[in-house]
């Protein structure tokens, strides 16, 4: 073999021995994903566009991930008023406490929340809780 012939075997790799992409979305997923991203653009577009409605103080505010919204929504799981207070309570405590990346822990759910963001990064419904491993919490609330 000649020189370059070494050099284009360590710089070429051999492409027939990657892995293949095994999850295509159907037509109806692709749809049914445009058509999620359209309804939380708008409705991102829509807050943003109305000056009228008052900005929430910092510590009032409880936000959703894109995540935690998806996994509410897939859970059946949703966040009535008397559950809205129980986080806000429970945010409330958490950072007087200085939790960082805690575990809240309702009668309905269970909520992993970044505590300074003030938001809820996922959720798990009350019947899934017990086979669940929560890794990096610093900090758990019950309320």
């Amino acid at each position: 073999m000649t020189k370059n012939a070494n050099i284009n075997n360590l710089l070429i790799p051999n492409v027939s021995k990657l892995p293949k992409h095994s999850k295509v979305e159907s037509k109806d997923q692709q749809a049914a994903n445009a058509a999620e991203f359209k309804s939380l653009l708008s409705d991102h577009v829509v807050k943003k566009a109305v000056p009228s409605v008052p900005k929430l103080p910092k510590e009032k505010e409880i936000q959703l991930s894109i995540h935690a919204a998806k996994r509410l929504k897939e859970r059946n799981l949703e966040i009535d008023s008397g559950e809205f207070f129980k986080l806000k309570s429970a945010f409330n405590k958490l950072q007087e406490k200085g939790g960082q990346d805690s575990l809240i822990i309702t009668d309905k759910a269970a909520y992993i929340v970044d505590v300074p963001a003030r938001k809820v990064v996922t959720a798990i419904d009350k019947n899934n809780i017990v086979e669940n491993v929560f890794t990096k919490i610093d900090s758990t609330v019950m309320v």
